[in-house]
């Protein structure tokens, strides 16, 4: 469980193919600070350490993780954002993030607010009930609010800080990003799918 509050960035250091699966090596910046089997999350995908030094870490991305993740895209010396697992007794700073990424969306403009930016994006599947303006939204593992959405697109804003201690600094038009919904707005939509369902059975 994260909170979509991204502590710092690495770099993909290695590539290995192992039949499906493929181990990712990046630069460990946590000296120290991780262990085998911790749960971490890159760009909003929670994945677990299996091989760690002082250098570098790895974890295994499956295939169904590429297949519903921007993964395909990644390439060494790529920055990635990084966060550890939630202490349940630090406080809630963003939203509940689970890593398990919902799809993928294109950025399709970035306009710059002379001081921040507004970042719009395509998503791959439509937005529901589970997009509300002033909602939560976890792209690329960070917790951001929703500033717009009407059924693909929805765009949001992004403040100097966060530009600057994540890797929206090197997004650019064309990029294709990692998208959680909020969990709490899937649990509601699937609630009122269910409900209908009843209904139309009847």
């Amino acid at each position: 469980m994260f909170t979509g509050i991204v502590e710092c960035t690495t770099k993909v250091y290695q590539f290995n193919r192992d039949k499906n699966n493929l181990c990712i090596t990046f630069i460990n910046p946590f000296l120290d600070e991780i262990r085998i089997n911790e749960s971490v999350c890159h760009n909003g995908i929670c994945f677990t350490i299996i091989d760690i030094n002082e250098k570098t870490y790895s974890v295994i991305a499956s295939e169904e993780t590429f297949l519903c993740t921007n993964l395909n895209f990644l390439k060494i010396k790529d920055e990635v954002n990084l966060e550890r697992g939630l202490m349940m007794f630090e406080r809630l700073n963003g939203h509940v993030v689970q890593g398990h990424v919902d799809t993928t969306a294109e950025i399709i403009q970035i306009e710059n607010r002379n001081g921040s930016w507004i970042f719009f994006f395509r998503s791959k599947k439509k937005l529901n009930h589970t997009v509300v303006e002033k909602g939560s939204i976890a792209i690329n593992g960070i917790s951001l609010t929703i500033r717009t959405c009407n059924h693909y697109i929805f765009s949001v804003s992004i403040i100097p800080y966060t530009y600057k201690k994540t890797n929206f600094n090197l997004m650019k038009v064309g990029d294709i990003v990692n998208v959680e919904f909020d969990i709490l707005g899937k649990y509601i939509s699937k609630y009122i799918s269910n409900y209908n369902d009843m209904f139309i059975l009847k």
